[in-house]
């Protein structure tokens, strides 16, 4: 459980301080460049994220709660919507970028919230709530710096969006989930 916390904490350390502590990241990228900062941000995410996936085995597995079988359904919904929402935050920008404002916000809070629906386990508890939480701490950050997203674009940007996301989540679901989580979900 201890790696697992561990990685936890690096992963969204690394997030949370380029968040939350803008003033302190710029003068790290401005005194050792934007592209080594970047550098050093990716390794350290990658570092914790390992963290997490070898703790993750270790982690404790005790069930707080099940729920009724129908929720699955409710969560690959709105797993898909996350997807889209993950698309469309770095393909051009659509209407639907524009509506969501901060559409990687919204698909990681929607991912985490569909998982928490259907794991209660303590390990699954953890991981899916902090992603959460991380979720709505960055989306109130971002709104305090004003940053009001991107300007919509033609639809044919959604179309885009919603097409690469229904592909992503339909290979992920069909395919990836097992392979990635050791569950098969079809």
């Amino acid at each position: 459980m201890a790696l697992f916390i561990l990685g936890l904490v690096i992963f969204f350390s690394a997030h949370l301080f380029t968040a939350l502590m803008r003033e302190p990241r710029a003068r790290l990228a401005g005194k050792i460049g934007e592209m080594p900062y970047k550098g050093l941000y990716s390794l350290v995410s990658i570092a914790g994220f390992i963290l997490i996936i070898v703790g993750w085995k270790g982690a404790d597995q005790s069930v707080l709660y099940v729920t009724p079988v129908w929720t699955r359904h409710i969560t690959y919904l709105l797993v898909l919507i996350a997807f889209i929402f993950l698309a469309a935050a770095y393909l051009p920008a659509g209407k639907i970028a524009a509506g969501a404002k901060h559409p990687m916000l919204a698909g990681v809070k929607l991912w985490a919230f569909g998982h928490l629906l259907v794991n209660g386990e303590v390990r699954s508890v953890i991981l899916f709530g902090a992603f959460l939480a991380y979720g709505v701490i960055d989306r109130i950050a971002v709104k305090k710096r004003g940053d009001m997203g991107r300007a919509a674009g033609p639809v044919r940007n959604d179309a885009l969006a919603i097409l690469v996301g229904v592909a992503a989540w339909a290979a992920t679901a069909f395919y990836g989930h097992k392979f990635i989580a050791g569950v098969a979900l079809f």
